[in-house]
């Protein structure tokens, strides 16, 4: 309303998100929405528009989400870096909506780990913590959730470039899918025959 340029993962963005979810549900018809943010670089205010478009998404019990991951300037760029990144979040909700199991056996309260620690000690080097640290919790793919001091002799690198990091990384392990010669011929020509025609038409 101040300036037309678009707001994402806003408060108002949110609520507008939720009650489309609200009517599709009323009338019957699929959902699609956005991880979307009005952020230009990917810093903070990135990753707190898109993890609240994300999440909005996911509450208004959305069937599809387009620009998941990457999405810059209001969707005028697309970041690899923030890829990375926003495939972050996307896991953690994904691992948020696991089926939980609830701790309930003897095994799961490890009562028997709790004696065997006693008052004042630790359950780092527990068979019982041994067994499970690999696997219970989130595991990440760009956090760093190590101390200051630790993060700060390792070079002190923060996210967007740790995600920098990985994204080159992908890039060069990746190994093309094996396709069918004349498949691609096909592709070639379709593409060639789609830019000779012009494409949509645009101002600049």
């Amino acid at each position: 309303m101040k300036s037309g340029a678009p707001a994402f993962g806003t408060p108002e963005y949110m609520r507008a998100t939720q009650m489309t979810g609200q009517l599709v549900r009323f009338y019957g018809v699929p959902m699609r929405a956005s991880g979307v943010c009005a952020a230009n670089v990917p810093d903070g205010q990135a990753m707190w528009e898109t993890s609240n478009s994300l999440w909005s998404a996911v509450q208004s019990g959305t069937n599809m989400v387009y620009h998941a991951a990457g999405w810059l300037e209001g969707g005028l760029i697309a970041s690899p870096e923030k890829f990375v990144m926003d495939c972050e979040v996307l896991q953690m909700i994904q691992r948020y909506f696991e089926e939980a199991t609830f701790a309930t056996t003897e095994d799961d309260l490890a009562f028997d780990a709790i004696k065997e620690v006693g008052p004042g000690g630790h359950y780092f080097g527990v068979q019982h913590t041994q067994d499970r640290y690999q696997n219970a919790f989130y595991a990440p793919i760009c956090s760093d959730w190590r101390n200051y001091e630790a993060w700060q002799i390792d070079g002190a690198v923060w996210t967007q470039e740790r995600a920098h990091r990985i994204y080159k990384q992908i890039l060069a392990e990746y190994e093309a899918p094996a396709m069918n010669g004349d498949h691609q011929e096909e592709l070639r020509q379709f593409v060639a025959k789609r830019k000779q025609e012009g494409g949509a038409p645009t101002d600049f």
